[in-house]
């Protein structure tokens, strides 16, 4: 049985802000910005795997203006062939969905508290942060089924292409029925009356059964899980083909190896996040969750087996590169740690946990340096006192480490950082006008006291 929650530090109160499901707002350029983002989402999506797989993983695009349609022609002929649904395919995608949520329901840990909800009456939902033995179990089955010929791991890389238009065909299709069960639960929030904004949006801010949220599961379990193993799919496939693992492929399992632990390791403070809270489980959330973040996120992986990378240049080169992974990962990792066990303590259900790794300085001392507000407590403290978005930063240099992985031959590898930073760019702007929203003079004042956005010091 899941252990409750239970913590000995005081909780603060605070005045309470404007209902925050009291406005509508339109963000992403409205109903033209949504669709946009829909459809190139997709073009995206299947432009990398082509590139991949049939470009020597190198760009590709059509040579002049009479040449669009004909490259057009040969983009679909490409999809359709290599890329069709397969009911192997279906059973493999899905077949890690099912075990996913049922390790969800099943596995031990503990059950977190979230925020008040404003759309359920200031109710606290429950969540069951489990994913740390869901993660490792994940692993040890997928590890047990291999060694037994039982499911070959490779076999996901070579039905790449199938099971990836699987789960765009999933999201896609979870996205309606999330938006027409919204309505007739009576859950819908927060609705603008444009249909396809609401569809991108999101109507139902929390659907669940009992204590398994999906909108918290999908965030969790699926995406992170799913690309760490598609990078291990690589793995075995270079294994198997060069009859060894390279530095390269090596750096992309502990890169993703190290994402998806945090995700794991940190569950129970995910709850605090701005999409469990705020997001709506619209198409953004659900088609990048099921399709998008792993497919697009594993592209260096594939280019590593694809391109034979067996090593990096220099053992100077590998040495600096898995270093910089390594200490942005440690500034990422304590910082998040540092704001939400913060958050935790404030509100009284901060949980101590033994996970794998326990990093120096994750947790604060409490009470830490604050800046106290009407509308709540802002930290200045540990690394935010240093720079407002810094986890952003160290994301991008994660990011940026993916792609000089991939050494210098192709643009490809860089794509990922390129629209990662555009991407994080944008949800500063978001994060940014929402704080203004609620704090109002005073979030002028905590700018000015942490000037620095990204890098401290510098900017």
């Amino acid at each position: 049985m899941p252990k409750k929650n239970s913590s000995q530090t005081p909780t603060t109160k605070t005045a309470q802000p404007k209902d925050v499901d009291a406005v509508v707002l339109k963000e992403f350029g409205g109903t033209p910005g949504a669709i946009f983002v829909m459809i190139s989402s997709h073009i995206t999506v299947y432009y990398l795997w082509m590139c991949l797989h049939h470009n020597d993983a190198a760009v590709i695009y059509p040579s002049g203006f009479y040449e669009v349609v004909p490259f057009l022609q040969r983009s679909w002929h490409y999809i359709s062939t290599y890329a069709a649904p397969s009911w192997h395919a279906a059973a493999i995608y899905f077949g890690f969905l099912i075990i996913q949520a049922i390790f969800a329901c099943v596995m031990p840990g503990v059950v977190v508290t979230g925020l008040p909800v404003p759309s359920e009456g200031g109710r606290k939902l429950q969540y069951r942060a489990n994913g740390v033995y869901s993660w490792y179990a994940t692993l040890i089955l997928v590890a047990l089924l291999h060694y037994f010929d039982l499911f070959k791991l490779s076999t996901v890389y070579d039905n790449l292409g199938p099971i990836m238009t699987v789960a765009a065909l999933f999201g896609n299709a979870t996205t309606l029925i999330a938006h027409f069960t919204a309505w007739y639960y009576g859950k819908a929030i927060r609705m603008s009356g444009s249909f396809f904004y609401d569809l991108f949006m999101g109507s139902w801010l929390n659907p669940r059964f009992g204590l398994f949220d999906l909108k918290y599961w999908a965030e969790t379990r699926v995406a992170w899980i799913m690309l760490f193993l598609l990078t291990a799919s690589c793995a075995v496939k270079q294994y198997q083909l060069e009859g060894t693992i390279g530095a390269p492929m090596i750096f992309m399992l502990l890169a993703h190896g190290l994402y998806a632990n945090a995700c794991m390791k940190g569950e129970e403070m995910v709850v605090y996040t701005w999409d469990i809270f705020y997001e709506k489980w619209g198409w953004m959330l659900i088609f990048w969750n099921f399709c998008g973040v792993p497919f697009v996120y594993c592209l260096q992986s594939v280019y590593v087996f694809k391109h034979g990378l067996l090593a990096h240049s220099s053992p100077t080169y590998s040495a600096i590169l898995f270093g910089t992974l390594i200490l942005a990962y440690y500034v990422w990792d304590t910082a998040q740690s540092q704001r939400n066990r913060y958050r935790m303590q404030e509100r009284g259900t901060y949980i101590p946990r033994k996970t794998f790794p326990q990093l120096p300085w994750g947790t604060l001392k409490y009470p830490p340096e604050l800046m106290k507000t009407p509308h709540g407590t802002l930290l200045v403290d540990g690394w935010w006192k240093y720079a407002r978005k810094i986890h952003y930063t160290c994301d991008i240099v994660m990011g940026l480490s993916w792609g000089l992985n991939c050494m210098f031959e192709n643009f490809l590898p860089y794509f990922y950082v390129c629209f990662f930073t555009v991407m994080i760019l944008h949800r500063y702007t978001r994060d940014d006008e929402r704080c203004r929203r609620k704090y109002g003079k005073h979030w002028d004042e905590y700018c000015k006291r942490v000037p620095y956005i990204f890098i401290p010091f510098v900017f």
